[in-house]
């Protein structure tokens, strides 16, 4: 694993809150972190030291599937590792992401109630594990994979994500998107039209949205974290300005009425997508005076430019502290 020299300033503490953050939707916060906590705790030492991937696997993958209905066909499912919708019908089902492996039995059941139907589309929003994890396991049970072909390609190499430390091998070839596209992607089944928009690069390079048009629901991915700072992966292509730029897209999408599905977070809705963007523009405009004027991260971290901010924004996934750590490469 590579060395990274931010790390000294993320804790442990701060990983199990990350996890939580991370593992969920509505209730994360409030329910998760002692679960969490006790999961991690329960791992062998050795083996969380010695693969910390599979340490947050198993954190993850130890919070309750929520489910929340959004329309007579769309179902939103939080918990181990974010945020999937479900498309519902005749047809059979379409799934935006996919939760963390550790999940995949609670899945199915959750997949199992929502109908009978097979799952016959998953579609990653991203090529991060949180996302796509159950790839696999979905097209084993007869689901063809969609993604953009970023993500595709960023599944077949190695990556390690700055600041968390965590180092990825390839995924197996059974997991790979099955069918990728560049630009935009139209699915229409059970009286829904669902459209696939890749995103410039914002959270990563891969990163796309679900618009499902007759339902008025918008699945954004992890460019929109609602309600805390987010994680921006500057090593695939992710960087602050783009995920203004992704936000201000989604922001076109939306109207009043829209139901905006983060990649993690609670539901969310226009208002709550605009102060986020709002959010980040004020990061960057601190951050880059900072950056401007040569000092490093570790002055960044210790001149508090995001202090302001901190009490909307730094009890989630993040601190400040952290953040700045993450956001201040990728400025």
């Amino acid at each position: 694993m590579e060395s990274n020299p931010t790390m000294k300033f993320f804790t442990r503490r701060e990983m199990l809150r990350a996890s939580a953050v991370l593992a969920g939707g509505t209730l994360a916060a409030r329910f998760y972190p002692a679960t969490l906590v006790r999961a991690a705790s329960a791992l062998p030492q050795e083996k969380s030291a010695a693969d910390p991937v599979a340490a947050m696997r198993a954190q993850f993958g130890g919070a309750p599937i929520v489910p929340q209905k959004l329309t007579d066909s769309i179902t939103l499912l939080s918990g181990p590792g974010g945020n999937v919708v479900v498309l519902n019908g005749a047809d059979g089902k379409l799934m935006g992401d996919t939760f963390v492996q550790p999940a995949w039995p609670h899945l199915k059941d959750a997949l199992d109630k929502i109908g009978n139907a097979p799952v016959k589309t998953a579609i990653d929003t991203h090529w991060h594990f949180d996302h796509s994890d159950n790839n696999a396991s979905l097209r084993a049970a007869g689901a063809t994979l969609v993604a953009h072909a970023n993500t595709k390609k960023r599944m077949s190499e190695t990556h390690t994500l700055a600041v968390l430390n965590l180092t990825f091998g390839p995924s197996p070839a059974d997991a790979l998107p099955q069918q990728t596209f560049a630009q935009t992607h139209k699915i229409t089944m059970n009286g829904e039209t669902v459209s696939l928009v890749h995103i410039p690069p914002a959270h990563t390079d891969s990163d796309i949205y679900l618009h499902f048009e007759k339902g008025n629901v918008l699945q954004t991915g992890d460019v929109f974290f609602n309600g805390f700072y987010p994680y921006i992966d500057s090593g695939t292509g992710g960087s602050v300005s783009g995920m203004i730029a992704g936000a201000a897209k989604l922001l076109a999408v939306a109207d009043n009425n829209t139901k905006i599905v983060p990649g993690h977070g609670p539901l969310g809705n226009k208002a709550d997508l605009m102060k986020y963007h709002d959010m980040l523009t004020t990061v960057r405009e601190h951050l880059q005076k900072l950056k401007s004027s040569g000092k490093t991260v570790q002055e960044a971290v210790a001149a508090k430019p995001l202090a302001d901010l901190d009490a909307a924004w730094g009890k989630g996934l993040f601190n400040s502290d952290t953040f700045i750590q993450i956001a201040y490469p990728a400025l």
